[in-house]
C-alpha cells in the first residue's frame, strides 16, 4: 500500500505510539487526522511537539465516549484506514480506576467501530491489542506448581509446558482490569467483522518503549531515575518487581508493524507484534546503567546473599527453542538459580565506579503480576515483518530523552 495521500485517522494521536506513528505516516505521504479529547488547560500535546508534527496533523476534538462526536469526526477524516490506539493503557491506575479503565477501553471501542457502523463507511480499522490479554504465561514446571500453590488451579489449564514464545492460539488469562478490557475490545473487534464484514484487524503488541514513553511506565521509571542518579539528582533507584520478564521492542517496531498490518493483514485476525526476546526487569537496569557509563561488575542482594559476578554478560543461547540476546542473569532467572525478594530489600551493583543501591519498594508491586511474556511473531512475520532494533538500542534512546533536563521528573 501506497500512503501517499491516503486519509489516516488515529485515535490516541497524542500518545506515545500515536505520535510515532502519525510522524511516520506523514513522512510517508499520508493526510493524517488525529482524535483529540479537550483539554480544560489547552495546553498543546508535548508528544506532537517532540514529535515535530503539531502543525501538520489535523486534530478533530471528540470523546469515544461521544458517539456523535465520533460519527463528526469520522464525516471529517473520511479516513482509508483508522488506527484505534486511545486507551487507559496504565496497567497499575486499572487495579485502582477498574470503571474507568472499562469505560474507556470497552464502551470507547465500540462506539467508535459503531459510528463508523452507521455512517456506512469502509476504512480498514487496525485495533491496539495488548499481550497483557495473554497474562498468566506458564514458562515451566516449576512456575506452574508455585501458581497453582498460589492460586488453587490454573484456567484454562495449559496444553504445553513452556508456553512460550506465547502465539496467538495461547490461552487468554487476563491478571489485571486493563487486559481484560483489552480482551472486551479485541472480540467487539472481531465480532463487528464476523458481523457486520467490516476490516477490522488486531494487533496484540508486546511492551514497546522508546524516547517519550509516558513516565509511570517501568521502562521509563528505570531510565528517568538512571539518568537522574548520573546527575545527582537522586542517591538511589527505587523499585517494584525486578523478576518480571517482557518482550520490549522499539516503538518504531511497533508503528512499522502497524502499517503493515494495515495493508496485508487479514481482516477478522489476529497478529502478535513483538521482538521474539525476553529479558527481566532488572537487566533493564543493569543495562541502563552500563548505557549511562558505568561498568557493572557484580551484583549483590542487602539481604540473604546473592550474588551473581558479570551479571550483564551477553548470552545468545538457546531457550524455548529460540535463540535471542539476553543477559547472563537472566538466563539464570529464567532456569530458576536467582530469583529477587522483598526480603532481600535491594541489590547493589558494584560498578567501577562505586556501589550502586537498587532498592526494591513495596509499594510499587501490582495486586497480581504477569511473570513472563515473550511473543511468537511467526505470523507476521510471514507478512514481511522483522524487529530492527536491540534493546540497548531502546535503553539508549530513552536515556538521551531523559539527558534533558525538562524531561527528568
Amino acid at each position: 500500500m501506497s500512503w501517499n495521500d491516503r486519509n489516516v485517522l488515529i485515535t490516541g494521536v497524542s500518545g506515545f505510539v500515536g505520535s510515532y506513528l502519525a510522524k511516520y505516516l506523514i513522512d510517508q505521504g499520508a493526510n493524517v487526522y488525529g482524535l483529540i479529547r479537550r483539554r480544560a488547560d489547552g495546553r498543546i500535546p508535548k508528544n506532537l511537539v517532540d514529535r515535530g508534527i503539531y502543525n501538520e496533523v489535523k486534530l478533530i476534538e471528540a470523546d469515544l465516549l461521544d458517539l456523535a462526536g465520533l460519527a463528526n469526526a469520522i464525516d471529517e477524516a473520511q479516513p482509508d484506514v483508522i488506527f484505534h490506539l486511545a486507551a487507559q493503557s496504565f496497567v497499575p491506575r486499572s487495579f485502582t480506576h477498574p470503571l474507568e479503565t472499562f469505560q474507556i477501553n470497552t464502551l470507547g471501542t465500540a462506539n467508535l467501530l459503531e459510528a463508523v457502523r452507521v455512517k456506512d463507511y469502509d476504512p480498514t480499522i487496525v485495533f491496539a491489542g495488548s499481550s497483557e490479554e495473554y497474562g498468566l504465561v506458564i514458562s515451566s514446571e516449576e512456575q506452574y506448581n508455585r501458581v497453582k500453590a498460589k492460586y488453587g488451579h490454573v484456567s484454562p489449564e495449559p496444553e504445553r509446558i513452556p508456553e512460550v514464545p506465547i502465539n496467538e492460539g495461547n490461552p487468554l488469562r487476563p491478571m489485571s482490569p486493563y487486559a481484560v478490557s483489552k480482551i472486551h475490545g479485541e472480540y467487539i473487534f472481531r465480532n463487528y467483522y464476523y458481523t457486520y464484514g467490516m476490516k477490522t484487524i488486531v494487533s496484540r503488541g508486546f511492551n514497546h518503549e522508546g524516547a517519550g514513553r509516558g513516565i509511570m511506565f517501568v521502562t521509563s521509571v528505570v531510565t528517568n531515575q538512571v539518568m537522574k542518579y548520573k546527575f545527582g539528582e537522586t542517591d538511589k533507584i527505587l523499585i517494584g518487581n525486578v523478576n518480571a520478564f517482557r518482550d520490549w521492542s522499539h516503538v518504531m517496531d511497533i508503528v512499522r508493524g502497524y502499517c503493515l498490518l494495515a495493508e496485508k493483514g487479514r481482516p477478522g485476525d489476529v497478529y502478535n507484534q513483538g521482538s521474539m526476546r525476553t529479558n527481566s526487569v532488572m537487566s533493564y537496569i543493569l543495562l541502563s546503567l552500563e548505557q549511562a557509563g558505568w561498568k557493572i561488575e557484580k551484583i549483590e542482594t542487602m539481604k540473604n546473599n546473592k550474588v551473581v559476578e558479570n551479571p550483564t554478560e551477553i548470552d545468545d543461547s538457546e531457550m524455548f527453542g529460540v535463540k535471542f540476546e539476553k543477559t547472563k542473569l537472566d538466563r539464570m532467572m529464567l532456569e530458576n538459580e536467582i530469583e529477587f525478594t522483598i526480603e532481600d530489600e535491594g541489590v547493589w551493583v558494584h560498578t567501577d565506579k562505586g556501589k550502586i543501591p537498587v532498592v526494591f519498594d513495596p509499594n510499587r508491586f501490582r495486586p497480581s503480576e504477569v511473570p513472563i511474556l515473550m511473543a511468537d511473531t511467526r505470523k507476521i512475520q510471514k507478512l514481511g515483518f522483522k524487529a530492527e532494533h536491540r534493546l540497548t538500542d531502546i535503553i539508549r534512546d530513552q536515556l538521551n530523552y531523559f539527558l534533558r533536563p525538562e524531561n527528568r521528573v
